[in-house]
């Protein structure tokens, strides 16, 4: 399905790569709202990559066969063979060459906006601190806690999981489990109808607000290695343990300094690339 804007006024390998970026589907398999969408995204794409081409940093930018090979090679592996490969350059109106010099295109332009952004300034450690102290909630660890569980359902259909037989069976493991607690994980293995089972029953690290509001409310009122008494819920009858409290904790500013530095020089590189590209004349028609 093909038609909203004339085709050939939109290169196909970008309208690819906008198609894909917005619905992670084919040009080819979009409705016509979609392809007008995706065409209109190509279109503004192609335009601002036109402008940093024409651009002085540009003149001095060279893309090597190599990189042209890379890329290439990275699309080529995301099919099974040289058909399939074949097939999806024909349904999106490229070739081979077209694609490798829409592809040696792509590398330019990022090659020129890495440019630009490496003239951003470093961000300095006054910087840090600012942002750090700025964003407490940002740095704070809630205490976590690793959990198993055993799960006995409630489902009248079934003679097993009606809420009598049901209740029946979580005492009878309770009550095994008083006797025998390091039996948790074997126990949830033979028992359990939740896909937990598998893993002994094992939920692994979870904070508060995660789990149903039940269940939630046992597991932090437990100490390490206790066993919860039986819960009810929505979905049957629990059983929970806390394997392991691990307390809450606020990253101190030196631990937490090379992500903030991380987080803030990208913001800075893209503020960067953002005024380089508002300063670009428009491409004449």
């Amino acid at each position: 399905m093909m038609s909203p804007t004339s085709e050939a006024a939109i290169e196909p390998y970008t309208l690819l790569r906008a198609s894909l970026s917005l619905f992670k589907k084919a040009p080819t398999e979009l409705e016509n709202q979609q392809l007008s969408q995706a065409q209109r995204q190509a279109k503004n794409e192609y335009e601002i990559e036109t402008r940093v081409l024409n651009s002085n940093e540009a003149a001095s930018v060279i893309v090597s066969d190599q990189e042209v090979a890379n890329a290439f090679a990275e699309v080529r592996a995301r099919f099974d063979d040289d058909d399939a490969f074949e097939a999806a350059l024909l349904a999106n109106r490229l070739t081979t060459e077209s694609l490798r010099a829409a592809l040696s295109r792509q590398c330019k332009v990022n090659s020129v906006l890495e440019k630009v952004a490496a003239r951003a300034p470093k961000v300095n450690e006054v910087e840090v601190g600012i942002f750090y102290h700025s964003h407490p909630e940002k740095f704070h660890i809630p205490e976590q806690r690793i959990a198993r569980h055993i799960l006995i359902s409630i489902n009248p259909d079934y003679p097993e999981n009606t809420r009598e037989n049901a209740f029946a069976r979580i005492t009878e493991i309770a009550e095994t489990l008083k006797r025998k607690p390091h039996k948790f994980a074997n126990l949830a293995l033979k028992n359990s109808e939740c896909p937990t089972a598998l893993n002994g029953g094992e939920l692994g690290t979870v904070v508060q607000g995660k789990l149903y509001p039940e269940l939630d409310a046992a597991l932090f009122q437990l100490k390490e290695n206790q066993i919860s008494a039986i819960v009810e819920t929505e979905v049957g009858f629990h059983l929970i343990q806390c394997s392991k409290i691990i307390r809450a904790e606020t990253m101190s500013l030196k631990n937490a300094t090379p992500k903030i530095k991380q987080i803030m020089q990208e913001r800075s590189r893209r503020r960067c690339q953002r005024s380089w590209l508002a300063s670009l004349p428009a491409v004449k028609s």
